[in-house]
Formats: structure tokens, C-alpha cells, sequence
């Protein structure tokens, strides 16, 4: 008996074109997240393990869109292939079944590490790329969340006893971000 065959795809942001993961893959439905591949909290994943079967198969374009570090993708891919879900990552050309070889299992764990490693060089760069824009006066940070009418009524209303948690909800901010706007500001 053959199983159905899902698609789960990935972005880090809503800009990005989720077309281009799986383009050309036949498949029965498309599980899609907007999160970062660190971000544990991916509900359309969490849905497709939920959702999948014996003898299904998952298709992702490629590793680093189902996880950023080696433990989660192996955590991910035993996951399925407990279920006995065969995992393909199109890119890599690399299948998963559950009874994989030595050889398999060494694959798997060299391109995660691979990944990981990646993903660290391209956080490296950009830590160095704002330092160096920093330096040249061009990187301001991000803005403010609040406009300057919106940060009064917030310490203000914060200042006559109102719940830190629920001022964040209606600005549409963290409870962070709230106890930020009520620090003196520094002299």
C-alpha cells in the first residue's frame, strides 16, 4: 500500500516565495511555516507529524528548512520515520526510511552538521556587518516600536497600576518592550 505524500516548506520570512521549495514535486498537501528553522514552534510541523501515516512520505527541499542543528533534524526525522514516514530531502537527494544504513545515518548527521555550520558562518558574517556598519555611522538599529504619543499612555497608564501584560497586548508589543518604555531614560 502507498501512502500519501506531503510537502512541508519553510520561510523565515513572509516575503520570501514558498513556491520555489518544492517546485515541480508531485504531492497530496503542503504543510507551510513562517518561522525561523531555530524557532521550536512550528505548528504546521508539529500538524504534519500529527497528520502523517505508515507508509507516507515527507518531501522538504532541504535540510536547513526542516531544522537548524543536528539534534532537531535528527529529532524531526526519527520522529517520522518511527511512524514509518519516509523523509526525502530534495536537494541533498537524500532519503530517510527508518531502516537506514550505517551509511544513511552517517549522511544524515555530516549534511545536518554541515547546515549548522552554515547557519553559524551567516550569523558570524552578520554580527561583523553590523559592527562594521556601526563603525561607519550607517546602522541605527531597529526603531522604536511605540510613537511618542503611544509611549506616554503607556507609562502612564502603567504608572496608575494597569497590568504590564496587558498594556503589551493592546500595543501590540512584549511585556519586554513595555518594561523598556518605563526605564528612566539615561541622563
Amino acid at each position: 500500500m502507498t501512502g500519501q505524500t506531503f510537502g512541508y516548506v519553510r520561510v523565515s520570512t513572509l516575503d520570501q516565495n514558498t513556491i520555489r521549495q518544492l517546485d515541480g514535486e508531485q504531492r497530496d498537501r503542503v504543510f507551510t511555516d513562517q518561522a525561523s528553522g531555530k524557532d521550536q514552534n512550528r505548528p504546521q510541523l508539529e500538524a504534519l507529524i500529527d497528520f502523517a501515516r505508515d507508509g507516507d512520505t515527507v518531501l522538504v527541499h532541504s535540510m536547513d528548512r526542516l531544522a537548524r542543528n543536528l539534534d532537531d533534524l535528527r529529532a524531526i526525522v526519527r520522529r517520522l520515520n518511527d511512524k514509518k514516514v519516509k523523509v526525502v530531502f530534495v536537494k541533498e537527494n537524500l532519503t530517510f526510511t527508518g531502516d537506514d544504513t550505517a551509511m544513511a545515518t552517517f549522511l544524515l548527521s555530516v549534511m545536518g552538521a554541515f547546515a549548522e555550520f552554515e547557519r553559524a558562518l551567516i550569523r558570524e558574517r552578520q554580527r561583523e556587518g553590523i559592527t562594521l556598519a556601526k563603525k561607519a555611522g550607517v546602522y541605527k538599529g531597529r526603531g522604536k516600536m511605540l510613537n511618542p504619543e503611544q509611549a506616554a499612555a503607556l507609562i502612564r497608564r502603567a504608572a496608575a497600576g494597569e497590568a504590564k501584560a496587558s498594556l503589551a497586548r493592546e500595543f501590540g508589543v512584549s511585556r519586554q518592550t513595555v518594561y523598556q518604555y518605563l526605564q528612566p531614560e539615561p541622563q
